[in-house]
């Protein structure tokens, strides 16, 4: 039989009581009102910000557009078919956001930016708002590169340059779709 002497329960207990975090972290919750169509109503999310990113407990994340004095309209970014009346749900103190990079290109993502082509992951060390403003008009680089599309009578018309916004107008049936395609397959090589 093992004996156990006082002074090594009081050294454990030392121990423990040294190792001991007494950090607290406030998490604000919420809980499923109501659910469908892609959206939730969620009572509770009292100090969430528009565009916040909440989580429910079942992983599918959400953000937070209509707030009301009462409850909060969040948009779920996932089916949610798991997620029921009375579900929790935590917000996350981050405002929607995606990854940003050059390892991007080239990439198929889904809406909250994770890759869906079988790659792997995508690694990023920057971080854009998703509600965030366009750069100014004044900031983009003139068009100076000129663009043939291929079509000897557009090009030899309509002087375009890479870069610029050309509008196509015509009736059903008059081609519109063709000369885009065509001009894209043109810009190969």
């Amino acid at each position: 039989m093992v004996t156990i002497r006082a002074d090594e329960i009081s050294n454990i207990i030392r121990e423990c009581i040294e190792q001991y975090n007494r950090e607290v972290k406030i998490v604000n919750t919420g809980t499923v009102l109501q659910v469908g169509d892609g959206i939730a109503r969620i009572h509770g999310l009292d100090e969430v910000m528009a565009g916040e990113l909440v989580e429910f407990e079942e992983g599918t994340i959400g953000i937070a557009l209509n707030l009301e004095s009462n409850n909060v309209g969040v948009v779920l970014m996932g089916d949610g078919l798991l997620i029921q009346e009375g579900s929790f749900v935590k917000a996350t103190g981050r405002i929607a956001q995606i990854p940003v990079s050059e390892a991007y290109l080239g990439r198929v993502v889904n809406a909250l930016a994770k890759p869906i082509d079988g790659r792997g992951e995508i690694s990023a060390s920057e971080f854009r708002l998703i509600e965030s403003a366009a750069p100014g008009i004044i900031s983009h680089r003139s068009v100076y590169e000129p663009l043939q599309t291929g079509l000897i009578a557009i090009d030899s018309m309509i002087p375009i340059g890479r870069g610029q916004r050309e509008l196509i107008i015509g009736d059903r049936q008059t081609g519109k779709t063709a000369v885009a395609t065509d001009t894209i397959l043109n810009q190969q090589g």
